[in-house]
């Protein structure tokens, strides 16, 4: 019974997505850890999760979501603009941690607010 209370798609998706946000935050501080490591690629959430994320939401299928698995991989869009071949850039990399801090930001919101709804189902207050 309470299971079903978490297998809503909204909820679903929004821990999934904290998932992704968290494994991204991973791999931008490698990124900056290895910023001066010559050879060193920067690397990202596989390209690949964003498309079985879009095929998991449209078919409406709450097992194919919760089965997805984010992953890292070099990014092959990244390109040296030093002479050794480390991919990595300060300053993108700066602006991708904020990003995924105010993304991260959101989705903790909507599973708080599911939380709350909860709460005040069994509760009956906020």
């Amino acid at each position: 019974m309470i299971n079903a209370l978490f297998a809503q798609p909204g909820y679903e998706t929004a821990k999934k997505m904290l998932d992704v946000t968290a494994l991204r935050h991973e791999a931008i501080a490698s990124n900056i850890g290895n910023l001066s490591t010559p050879g060193y690629k920067r690397i990202d959430l596989a390209p690949s999760f964003e498309t079985e994320l879009k095929q998991a939401l449209t078919s409406g299928d709450n097992a194919q979501l919760q089965s997805l698995n984010p992953s890292l991989a070099v990014d092959s869009t990244a390109v040296s603009q030093t002479q050794d071949g480390n991919t990595v850039v300060m300053e993108d990399e700066l602006v991708a941690m904020n990003q995924n801090t105010l993304t991260h930001a959101l989705e903790t919101q909507l599973v708080t607010g599911e939380m709350m709804k909860l709460r005040m189902a069994i509760t009956g207050r906020a």
